[in-house]
C-alpha cells in the first residue's frame, strides 16, 4: 500500500536525487572541470522521464496523500523533462562563456523543476503554493545567476518583488477559500461549493479573485505582465527559454486543475473575467511586441500573446479545450526552447547578440542556425506545417465548437466568437515581427559586427530534437491529441 502511494512522487524524487547528487559532484570536483556535472542533471531527468512512463502505462492513478500521479499530471511531468533535457543541452556553452557555477546552476534548475511537477500533480491548494514557492524561488535564482551583470540583478531583484506581492495574493485567495469551505483539497472544494450552492457567496468570490491574480502573474497575462520582459532581457538566455516554457507550463497545469475541477462550479462567475484577461493578453502581447528591436524582448512579449492563447482554451472548458491546452504547451515548449536556443549559441561574453540587427545575413555565416531558427519562428507565428498552427488551430476550435454546441454555457456568455477573431487577428499581427527577423536572415547584408560563435555539436542536436518535435507535431499530431484527450479525462 504504501509502495504504490510513494509512485507518485517518484518522478520528483528522481529530480530532487539529481540535484543532490550534482551539489556534491560540485562540492568534490575541485579543479577538475572534466566532470560531467550536465550529464548526472540528464541521468536525473531521464529517471523522471522513465518513471512518469511507467506510471502512465500502469494507468493505477496512484496518489501520496496530496500529490496524485493521474494522467494530467504525468502528461505535464513529461513536457517539463523535454524543457528540462533541452535546457541542460543548451546550458554549456553558456556556463562556459559566462563562467557560472555549473554545479549550482544545474542544482537551482533541477529543484525548480521539482517544484514544477509538484504544481502539475498537487490535488491540494496548500502543496500548490508549495510547489509555487519553490519553483518561483529556484527561478529568481537563475534569473540572477550572472552577479556581475547589473541588468541580471536587476531583472532578479524586480521578478522576486513583484513574484512575492504576487504569492501573497495567491496565498490571501487560499485562505478566503479555505475559510468559506473549511478546506484546501480540491476535490473536497468543488464538492462543498456545488452542494452549498455559495456562488453568490462575497468571500469566496473574492478568494477566486485572488487566485486569478496570483496565477495570472506565473503565466504573465495582462494586466500582471510587467515583470515578463525585464525578466526575460535581463536572465541568461537559456534561463530565459527555461522559464518562458517551464514555468509556464506548470502554472497552466495548476490553473487547469483548480479552476476546470475545484472552482467548476463558479465557472460562470470566473470565466468572464478570465475572458477580458485572455483578449487583453493576446492583444497587449501582439502589438507591443511589434514594437520592439530586442530579439528577447519580442519572444517575451509573444510568450505573453500566447498566454492568452492557452487562456482561451481554458476558457472554453469543454474536453477538446482541455486537451488543447495541454497539446499547446507540449507545442510551444519544444517551439520557443529551440528560438532561445539559437539566441543563446548566437551570443558572447562581450554582447548577447540579440538585438535584431545582429540577424543580418546570419544565413551566409551560419546557415544551420538561420535555418532551425526561421522553422521556430513559422511556428510561433502559427505557419503549417507547425506544431504552432495546429496548437492555434486546436485551442480556437475548442472555443468555437464550445460556443456552436452550447455545451458549456460560459463560451456563450463571453463571446466565444469574439474571443476566437480576437486570437486570429493578434496571430496574423504577430506575424509581422517574426518575419522581420527571417527578413534580416535571409535578405540583409551582415554589417561590420563580429560574426557569432561555432556552435557545439551537442547544442545543435538539441536543436535539430526541438525542430523534428515541431515538424512532427504540425505533420502528425494525432498521437500527442490522444495522449492529451486521455490525460484530462482522468481528472474531469
Amino acid at each position: 500500500m504504501i509502495s504504490g502511494q510513494l509512485d507518485a512522487v517518484i518522478p520528483m524524487l528522481c529530480v530532487t536525487l539529481a540535484g543532490l547528487v550534482v551539489l556534491l559532484a560540485e562540492a568534490f570536483r575541485g579543479r577538475d572541470e572534466r566532470m560531467p556535472i550536465g550529464g548526472l542533471a540528464i541521468i536525473g531527468l531521464l529517471g523522471a522521464g522513465a518513471a512518469t512512463m511507467l506510471l502512465w502505462d500502469s494507468g493505477a492513478e496512484d496518489s501520496f496523500g496530496v500529490v496524485s500521479a493521474d494522467k494530467f499530471g504525468l502528461f505535464v511531468n513529461l513536457i517539463l523533462v523535454v524543457v528540462g533535457l533541452l535546457t541542460v543541452i543548451f546550458s554549456s556553452q553558456t556556463i562556459e562563456r559566462d563562467k557560472l557555477p555549473a554545479g549550482e546552476y544545474y542544482a537551482v534548475m533541477l529543484f525548480a523543476i521539482v517544484g514544477m511537477m509538484l504544481m502539475g500533480q498537487a490535488t491540494d491548494l496548500l502543496v500548490i503554493f508549495l510547489a509555487l514557492e519553490t519553483m518561483s524561488i529556484a527561478v529568481y535564482i537563475l534569473t540572477g545567476m550572472r552577479r556581475d551583470q547589473q541588468q541580471s540583478t536587476e531583472a532578479a531583484f524586480k521578478y522576486f518583488l513583484l513574484g512575492a506581492f504576487a504569492s501573497s495574493f495567491f496565498l490571501y485567495g487560499i485562505a478566503f477559500l479555505y475559510g468559506v469551505t473549511g478546506t484546501t483539497n480540491i476535490d473536497a472544494m468543488s464538492t462543498k461549493i456545488a452542494a452549498q450552492a455559495m456562488s453568490a457567496n462575497p468571500m469566496i468570490l473574492l478568494g477566486v479573485g485572488l487566485l486569478i491574480v496570483g496565477f495570472a502573474f506565473k503565466i504573465a497575462a495582462v494586466p500582471f505582465h510587467m515583470w515578463s520582459p525585464d525578466a526575460y532581457e535581463g536572465a541568461p538566455t537559456v534561463v530565459t527559454g527555461f522559464m518562458s516554457t517551464g514555468v509556464k507550463a506548470a502554472a497552466v497545469a495548476a490553473f487547469v486543475r483548480v479552476f476546470l475541477k475545484g472552482l467548476d462550479p463558479l465557472i460562470l462567475d470566473w470565466a468572464p473575467v478570465l475572458w477580458w484577461i485572455a483578449a487583453a493578453t493576446m492583444i497587449v502581447g501582439t502589438v507591443v511586441g511589434v514594437a520592439q528591436t530586442s530579439v528577447k524582448r519580442m519572444l517575451a512579449y509573444s510568450s505573453i500573446a500566447h498566454g492568452g492563447y492557452i487562456l482561451a482554451g481554458l476558457i472554453a472548458g469543454n474536453e477538446a479545450g482541455k486537451a488543447a491546452i495541454l497539446f499547446y504547451l507540449a507545442a510551444y515548449a519544444l517551439t520557443n526552447m529551440g528560438a532561445f536556443g539559437v539566441i543563446a549559441l548566437l551570443g558572447t561574453r562581450e554582447r548577447a547578440n540579440d538585438d535584431l540587427r545582429d540577424y543580418a545575413g546570419l544565413w551566409h555565416s551560419h546557415p544551420g542556425l538561420a535555418t532551425l531558427m526561421t522553422f521556430f519562428l513559422l511556428s510561433l507565428g502559427g505557419f503549417p506545417p507547425t506544431a504552432g498552427f495546429v496548437a492555434k488551430w486546436y485551442v480556437f476550435s475548442a472555443v468555437i465548437g464550445a460556443t456552436e454546441t452550447g455545451s458549456i454555457d460560459t463560451a456563450a456568455a463571453t463571446g466565444g466568437y469574439t474571443l476566437a477573431i480576437i486570437g486570429l487577428l493578434s496571430s496574423v499581427v504577430s506575424v509581422f515581427f517574426y518575419l522581420r527577423i527571417v527578413v534580416m536572415m535571409y535578405m540583409t547584408d551582415r554589417d561590420a559586427r563580429p560574426v557569432p560563435p561555432p556552435v557545439p555539436a551537442i547544442a545543435m542536436a538539441g536543436l535539430i530534437i526541438s525542430l523534428i518535435g515541431v515538424l512532427y507535431l504540425g505533420v502528425l499530431p494525432t498521437r500527442l491529441i490522444d495522449f492529451a484527450q486521455a490525460s484530462i479525462s482522468t481528472i474531469f
